[in-house]
């Protein structure tokens, strides 16, 4: 991943910071992760049980960073802008080193990515301390964008649409499952993605699981084909699902796919300041529900995106969250018939891009990044 300026990084800490003051916290505590590489641009070369640790205080005090004696000088040339470290050895109780900077008292906000290990042994080490998950507590934190980090979202978006503009133009009749799906996980790669999550490829009534995996069903003249596909490109992601069909469609598949874009389009319709997330939902499901398919809309309308391909916010009944200017997620209804076949489309949105570089101006709506087609295509 292309690091950003260390200014970049500065103001992230002094937001956190801003927020976890607001919220009531002591302060935000950042294992390895997607969130110790949006607040310090770094990543251990190695993921151990040893403990690394970036404190954030809510009080506007330095941040600190605790890594392990072996691997101080990998955090002093990788991480981006200079911050305090503090080095613990082998045979010492890294989380009392730790401890020694945290409130005794202070409840504080930790990553998601936390090790249960580290999270027990702050605990033990300071009785009377409490910790909440940063999606819990500060679900904001990496939510709302800046229009750097939605131009590498949209340029993992255009990757991904360029993978869909190639793998239509293969066939896919007499192959595979599998074959279809490595075919993808080959073109995300050479479209920019260093790191491939999903190459989902569901044919015929394996299209009626949202989560299958590709496997050695071999795809046939007449099936419906759901694609979904994303991973990371200069460490954003990418999310997109597109049906295709093998071969002219039936009166009710064509059907089916014209209310699930209906209901795309209505969940991007829905986005506007101030909305809450779970009118995204609601207006996706409304679609689907009045075409007579709402019990088969098994799951939420959409989910965030960023340094990982789902993170909050949540387009979901009862996720009340205002969208802000800056927040990217997918809106991706689907419908889905057991023993039949599936349909999904997936976009992902950012809220109101105005003035984002290569995006269109969209004041009070969201703004798709991804343009492939959403009628069906067909394929051979």
């Amino acid at each position: 991943m292309t690091p950003f300026s260390p200014a970049v990084y500065a103001e992230r800490r002094r937001r956190a910071a801003a927020q976890a003051a607001a919220a009531g916290l002591a302060g935000v505590l950042v294992p390895p992760g997607p969130d110790l590489r949006y607040f310090l641009g770094y990543t251990p070369a190695a993921d151990t049980e040893r403990l690394t640790l970036l404190t954030i205080p809510a009080d506007g005090s330095d941040p600190v960073a605790v890594v392990p004696k072996l691997e101080a000088h990998d955090l002093e040339v990788g991480a981006v802008g200079g911050i305090d470290a503090v080095a613990w050895s082998d045979g010492e109780d890294e989380h009392a080193v730790a401890g020694r900077l945290l409130r005794p008292d202070g409840r504080y906000a930790i990553s998601d990515a936390a090790w249960a290990l580290h999270v027990l042994g702050l605990q033990r080490t300071l009785p009377s301390s409490s910790y909440a998950a940063v999606t819990t507590a500060l679900p904001m934190l990496r939510a709302a964008k800046s229009p750097e980090e939605i131009a590498r979202l949209a340029a993992a978006g255009a990757g991904a649409d360029a993978v869909f503009g190639e793998i239509v133009r293969r066939t896919f009749a007499g192959r595979a499952e599998r074959e279809v799906s490595d075919d993808l996980d080959a073109l995300l790669r050479a479209h920019g993605h260093e790191q491939v999550d999903f190459t989902l490829v569901c044919a015929g009534e394996n299209g009626a699981d949202p989560h299958h995996e590709a496997g050695d069903r071999v795809i046939r003249e007449g099936d419906m084909v759901v694609m979904d596909f994303g991973g990371l490109a200069d460490g954003y992601g990418s999310d997109t699902t597109r049906t295709v069909h093998v071969g002219p469609l039936t009166a009710r598949e064509q059907e089916v796919h014209d209310v699930v874009r209906a209901a795309q389009q209505a969940g991007v319709d829905a986005v506007r300041p101030g909305a809450a997330c779970q009118d995204v939902d609601r207006a996706s499901r409304r679609v689907i529900t009045e075409a007579g398919f709402g019990e088969f809309f098994v799951h939420r309308t959409g989910h965030g995106i960023g340094l990982t391909t789902h993170e909050p916010p949540y387009m979901v009944e009862g996720e009340g969250t205002p969208i802000e200017a800056g927040m990217c997620f997918s809106v991706e209804p689907g419908i889905y018939l057991p023993g039949e076949f599936g349909v999904r489309i997936e976009d992902i949105v950012v809220a109101f891009p105005a003035g984002v570089a290569g995006l269109p101006d969209a004041p009070g709506s969201g703004a798709r990044l991804n343009t492939s087609p959403h009628e069906v295509t067909i394929v051979e």
